[in-house]
Formats: C-alpha cells, structure tokens, sequence
C-alpha cells in the first residue's frame, strides 16, 4: 500500500509493519490506552502516532490542575443535567484517573503537590445557593468516592486576594507538572515497548474489517484495531457532532518574593482559574467573554481575553503586589453539550476516545484504561 511513497526496504518492514493496535493521539488519554492494552497484551505491537513534536493538544498546554470539581460549577452541572447519575459518574471517572495517574507514575516524577483547591466566590455570585448545596454535595461525594467532608469554608485565600466574599477548600486536590506528567508517560510507554512516532498527521482512518488503514502524508499504516484519541480536534477524523475545539487563554507572572498563593484556585463556576507554579501566578481562562472567537483550533492569543486576565490579576489576585506577566499559551480543549467523555465504538474496529471536558489531566488515564477495555 505504500509504494508511491519514496521508502526504503528497510523502512517498511521497520515502521510500516501491521500493528495490533494504532493509537492517534500521544497525550494522556493516548499514551493511557495503549499502556493499558500493552500491560494486559503483553505481546501486541502496539503503535501511538502524534501530529506534533510533542503532545500539543491540551496536554501539555494545560494548567497542571489536578481536580475533580469545585462545588459551584458541580452545583451548575447538576442544575442543567438531565440525568444527575452521569454527572457522579463523571466524577467518579475523574477520581479514578487522578489515582491511576498518580499510582503509575508516582507523585515525584510528575511533581504532584497535595495543596488542596480552593473556589473563590465575588459579591455578584450566590455564596448563600452553594452554602445551600454543601450538605448534599459532600454527601453525595462520600457515597460515590468515600470522601468524607470533601467541601468546607475557609478564610485563608480571603486573607491576600481582593474582591472575594468566600472560599471553599477541596483538601483532596492537588497540582502536577505537566511536562513531567508527559515525560514519565511517554518513559512509561516506551519501556513496555509502545512505538511512538512524532510528526505524523493521519488524514483518514479506513476500516476495511479485516484491517484497519491510517493515510498520512508519510505512508499507510495498517493495524487491526485503532483508537483515535485526538480530543478537541476529533472532528478531522471522526464524525461526532458533539465535540467541539475551545481555546484557553494562560499567562504567567514574573517571579515574586515571599508569594502566598500556593494551591489551585477556581472562580466563576472554573471559567478562571490560577495556581502557584514555583514562585509565580499562572492564570488563564476567561473562555466565557467570547465563546465564538474561542472554539478554534488555531493556537493564538486572544487580545482581549488577555488583558482582561491581566487585570484581574493585577486587581484581585495579586492586588498591590508588583509583578509583570513573563509568558503567554493558549491550549485547546475538547468540549461537548455533556461533561462526560465519549469512549465509543465507531466501527468494527475503531474506538473514539474524546471530548475531556477541560479535564484531562484528572479523566485522561481512566479513559484510557475504558478505551482499552471496549477494545477487547
């Protein structure tokens, strides 16, 4: 199938070899599949393909936030749902991914920090509606994922931050490296011999039933299962309506002596979020004052989002505190009208693993282990 292509001998039966399985996608819900399959199929040839130099989707643009979900925006969640089972459901998946994660790789190699993750609420939010909810939230955590009292009040972040009327402490939340986290999956992966090759674009994917062909500009390759684990560029290859590209806008601060924010902190139902990162203020967000212009795949940087989240650091989160912003991202994330991932069958023999919902650091592992699962 490749002999339009300019390729060796040798570079056929090396690379262009039939594999078990072709995963799409080298970040944390690809590079968690085919660990999975590998680890339980020790003898498969197992194959991640990555358009980039390294994963560049969302999983090592994200914000290292390792969190399952503040009370407010689970509050909104369930007030829109129309099944609250799916709702516990994703956040069961989320618990379970953190615990993966960690437990495979250790909380030093991905530089995991159990400093808890706070929600800030203004004086135009309803404090006394969460406050209303609390009871059932923590009730409802402990009976899915045994946490006792995971919500309480505290007046800490009230202490050095401005314009914020209350804060909720989730003490079971931390914040990792993410260019570690990909680090030690990828060193993971490679020692149970997964092959991963970076710069290759798939086109199309083909479902023969007998095989399953990936057309790229580099060649053909030929394997028998394949998992598309592309996230919120799903639409290229796949045809689900319900997975849309949304862009994220980050900056980081310049260093600051004696910095007293230290742990993850969300507002506006996690539209804005920001963390310690060594000695400076990461902080991002702000999708919500243009969804339009923010559901692309183009990795730029929203002028006006930006200063926007400038202000609001310099205003609320670092009032009276001098410092100038050092560095600007945006990551793009993989959205859907519903919070849960789509783990699916397509065809005989291709699976989507998709749709993170701005959570792939916490969901990622556990969806790749259920994406390995459906596979067999």
């Amino acid at each position: 199938m490749n002999k339009d292509f300019n390729h060796s001998y040798w570079e056929l039966k090396t690379y262009f070899q039939p594999y078990d399985l072709i995963v799409v996608g080298a970040g944390i819900v690809g590079l968690s599949t085919a660990i999975a399959y590998k680890t339980k199929h020790k003898k498969a040839n197992v194959l991640v393909l990555e358009r980039g130099v390294f994963p560049e989707g969302a999983s090592t643009k994200n914000a290292g936030f390792a969190c399952f979900g503040s009370a407010g925006e689970l509050l909104d969640d369930l007030d829109n749902a129309e099944n609250s089972t799916q709702v516990w459901e994703t956040v069961k998946m989320r618990w379970d991914g953190l615990n993966i994660l960690r437990k495979r790789l250790g909380d030093k190699s991905i530089d995991y920090k159990a400093w808890g993750g706070f929600e800030l609420f203004s004086e135009n939010q309803d404090w006394e509606a969460v406050c209303d909810g609390l009871e059932s939230l923590n009730f409802e955590m402990k009976t899915v994922l045994g946490i006792k009292t995971c919500y309480r009040p505290v007046n800490t972040p009230l202490h050095y931050t401005k314009g914020f009327k209350a804060a909720l402490l989730n003490a079971h939340e931390g914040q990792l490296d993410s260019g570690k986290m990909m680090q030690a999956l990828e060193t993971y992966a490679r020692k149970l011999d997964i092959r991963l090759f970076y710069n290759i674009t798939i086109e199309r994917v083909i479902d023969l039933k007998t095989k399953v062909e990936l057309h790229s500009m580099n060649g053909i390759f030929e394997t028998s299962k394949c998992v598309v684990a592309t996230n919120g560029f799903a639409k290229h290859l796949l045809q689900l309506p319900d997975v849309k590209p949304a862009r994220a806008q980050v900056l980081v601060s310049s260093p600051i002596q004696g910095l007293k924010i230290k742990g993850t902190y969300h507002f506006n139902k996690g539209y804005f979020y920001f963390r310690n990162i060594h000695n400076r203020v990461l902080f991002g967000g702000g999708r919500h004052l243009d969804f339009g212009q923010e559901e692309t795949e183009y990795f730029g940087l929203h002028s006006g989002i930006q200063k926007h989240l400038e202000s609001v650091l310099k205003s609320q989160i670092l009032p009276g505190i001098k410092h100038s912003i050092e560095h600007r991202w945006s990551g793009i994330m993989g959205l859907g009208k519903e919070k849960k991932p789509i783990i699916r069958a397509l065809s005989q023999n291709v699976i989507a693993a998709v749709r993170m919902g701005g959570m792939g650091v916490a969901i990622g592992s556990k969806v790749g282990e259920m994406a390995a699962e459906l596979l067999d």
